[in-house]
């Protein structure tokens, strides 16, 4: 019985089958047409012969539902099925031409290269945090090393330092402004100027003798505000100024008290001492100045003004002259008479500027 369905009613297993009877009638006709000719030869053992077609599906009942569906070639050619040509030049009646076969469903492919798409980049992200990983380690460790290196370096350079540094003797514990105001010595007939012993008290004799007369090595170090010269215009004197009134340091000209205070406090004396008759004779005319003159002290950064308001003789003893009086003053010390140096004059100004 002729099967009278259209192209669009066949399954795919169907076109798959006629597909194949096709290409085995197109094989078989090839084969005859070249055992025509004398192209063929027969092998010793014979093929077995074609499967017979399925007498339900035969080309002119093909041919009839090609030809009932218009619809045929918008199925059968994005499928790459074959297609039936039953008109035009080089068809013959009844004869299907093949074309290639459909390609395989690119779906598992896909899925496939996904797959090994996604491992790869697994793979390159597990490199990356171990690569990382490693750098870290290798970062620490670059450090640790620098540290210890940086520490030995340190280490050596502290020893050198040390090592060149000389050693400096131990600073008078004895002060003597606590009993004797700086200053006082003596000038023998023959000009030679010694310490004045006889202003110590009997007591601190020995002391005086083993520290005090002693050079000091170790003086405080200067900073921004220490004072580091003297002004007087109506003495005409400007002198550098030496921390400390020991005997060593009024040899070198002015000596400050170290008291610790400086010209830019706002409350402190500057306690400043030097030699009326030996040694530059710095202080030689300082009974001069008169209440109302002025003075500057200078520092590394500011010059202060000072205005003198009194002055005075006291005894070498009376050290109560360098306490603070009160705001920023500042004090001035001599021996006094000239070349007798029994006494102490002593100048009293108040900074203004």
């Amino acid at each position: 019985m002729r099967d009278k369905r259209s192209v669009d009613e066949l399954s795919i297993e169907e076109l798959e089958q006629i597909l194949a009877i096709k290409k085995r009638e197109a094989r078989q006709q090839a084969k005859e047409k070249m055992q025509r000719h004398g192209r063929v030869i027969e092998p010793e053992t014979g093929l077995p012969p074609s499967a017979p077609a399925s007498p339900a599906l035969t080309v002119p009942a093909l041919e009839a539902m090609f030809q009932q569906s218009e619809t045929a070639e918008m199925l059968v050619a994005p499928m790459q099925m074959p297609v039936l040509a039953t008109s035009g030049a080089g068809a013959r009646g009844g004869e299907l031409q093949f074309v290639d076969a459909p390609p395989k469903s690119p779906q598992r492919s896909s899925k496939r290269r996904r797959r090994w798409y996604d491992y790869s980049l697994l793979a390159v992200e597990a490199a990356a945090v171990l690569g990382i990983v490693l750098i870290g380690f290798n970062l620490l460790t670059a450090i640790h090393g620098l540290e210890q290196e940086t520490a030995s370096a340190q280490a050596l350079a502290e020893e050198q330092r040390r090592a060149g540094i000389p050693t400096i003797a131990p600073t008078p514990s004895l002060r003597m402004e606590n009993y004797v105001l700086p200053g006082g010595h003596q000038i023998s007939d023959t000009g030679q100027v010694s310490f004045n012993y006889d202003e110590v008290p009997s007591n601190l004799l020995p002391l005086v003798q083993s520290q005090w007369m002693q050079p000091v090595v170790a003086r405080p170090p200067q900073t921004g505000e220490t004072a580091v010269i003297l002004t007087i215009p109506r003495l005409n004197i400007s002198q550098s100024i030496v921390q400390g009134v020991d005997w060593e340091a009024l040899k070198q000209g002015v000596g400050q008290l170290v008291n610790g205070t400086s010209p830019g406090d706002d409350i402190g004396n500057v306690v400043l001492s030097a030699h009326n008759d030996v040694y530059g004779q710095l202080f030689q005319h300082i009974d001069q100045l008169q209440p109302g003159d002025t003075f500057q002290i200078q520092t590394q950064s500011t010059t202060y003004t000072y205005e003198i308001t009194s002055s005075e003789i006291v005894d070498p003893d009376d050290v109560g002259v360098l306490e603070n009086h009160g705001g920023a003053t500042a004090t001035l010390i001599s021996c006094y008479p000239y070349r007798v140096n029994t006494h102490r004059y002593i100048v009293y100004a108040n900074r203004i500027a």
